[in-house]
């Protein structure tokens, strides 16, 4: 579908939502809002949390999930929302450049904060998420350890215009070159491929078959693809890689560093196929911004945040808590993370 027939699309969905509501009975709860930039799973996670929050705080909540990654159709959404009297909006951005003076009209009108994705100069009161660059930094750690004599390195991400994609970039080969602000295409013992990031529109499809073409010709410095790491740095990267490498025979014999908690790519983990992940917390990202924006619209500020919610590290079998910049990163082990995470989703 092009880009205006899906705005098209979204405008009419708005539309029918608000007539609806028009036509049942009015709740008197403060209304917040809460809009992804995609339909992924980390999403439903999120949500979840912002359900329960919603529960514990006495809201409305509307959450919204784009149906993929487009500036135009989120905008589109929000500013429906602004229709529907909300009080707060809680907004995973996409394209801060292009986004930030939106955004800025929006925080004169309700209280903003940005979440997941942030767009520092919007005039939001606060964000609410991971450190990108530290987590790229973990990923890093993770390549280092799975291949610790050095080789051939692919990084894959839907778009490098976001801001946490270009932190996460840097920190994944600032970490493997030693050093801040590294360039490549050499990163210490390690080669990148291309020499940038491998992009994909948000179109898992086109993620695949990115990963099948660098499959068929990444080599590491003996010829061989022993010491080959493939990075993926959005939730349906790692799954989109694995896949490729399962097509082409090498599934546990090159080596798969992600991000984030796709069920596909915890499989990938317990079965041995993936080294390991770098989780957020999207069922706190969820609640925590749900709380916040609550309070400010009781006129509580107390409640915003000024650090960073801390990632983890998913491996088959965990291991001990590490230390890293001050930041205490536990590495947990897949089924039990799983457990967890299947409790807070009533699964």
């Amino acid at each position: 579908m092009k880009a205006t027939a899906t705005r098209w699309f979204v405008m009419i969905v708005l539309a029918l939502s608000v007539s609806l509501t028009g036509c049942s009975s009015k709740s008197n709860k403060i209304k917040i809002a809460v809009v992804s930039n995609n339909p992924a799973e980390f999403w439903t996670i999120c949500e979840a949390g912002a359900k329960k929050a919603a529960q514990d705080f006495d809201v409305e909540l509307l959450f919204r999930k784009p149906p993929k990654g487009e500036v135009g159709t989120q905008m589109d959404i929000v500013n429906g929302l602004l229709n529907q009297g909300i009080k707060g909006l809680a907004i995973s951005v996409i394209n801060p450049d292009e986004q930030t003076q939106d955004l800025k009209r929006i925080a004169s009108e309700v209280h903003l904060i940005t979440m997941d994705n942030d767009a520092p100069q919007s005039n939001r009161r606060c964000y609410v998420g991971t450190d990108n660059y530290a987590a790229g930094r973990q990923v890093g750690r993770l390549v280092k350890q799975a291949m610790p004599e050095g080789g051939a390195i692919a990084i894959f991400v839907g778009q490098i215009t976001p801001i946490n994609a270009r932190q996460r970039f840097q920190g994944v080969v600032d970490e493997l070159a030693g050093q801040k602000d590294a360039k490549g295409p050499q990163y210490g013992k390690y080669l990148l491929y291309g020499n940038e990031a491998i992009t994909d529109d948000v179109k898992e499809t086109v993620a695949q078959d990115k990963a099948k073409d660098v499959l068929e010709k990444i080599k590491d410095p003996n010829g061989e693809k022993k010491n080959v790491c493939l990075i993926g740095l959005w939730a349906y990267n790692p799954p989109a890689i694995l896949e490729a490498a399962r097509s082409k025979g090498l599934a546990g014999t090159i080596k798969i560093v992600g991000f984030d908690e796709d069920p596909k790519t915890l499989d990938g983990i317990e079965k041995g196929e993936i080294y390991a992940t770098v989780v957020q917390d999207p069922f706190t990202f969820g609640y925590k911004s749900v709380e916040i924006l609550s309070a400010l619209a009781r006129g509580d500020d107390s409640k915003v945040v000024k650090d960073a919610v801390p990632h983890r590290v998913i491996t088959k079998d965990g291991g001990p808590d590490e230390v890293h910049d001050g930041m205490t990163i536990k590495n947990l082990k897949v089924t039990e993370f799983r457990k967890d995470l299947d409790a807070k989703l009533g699964r």
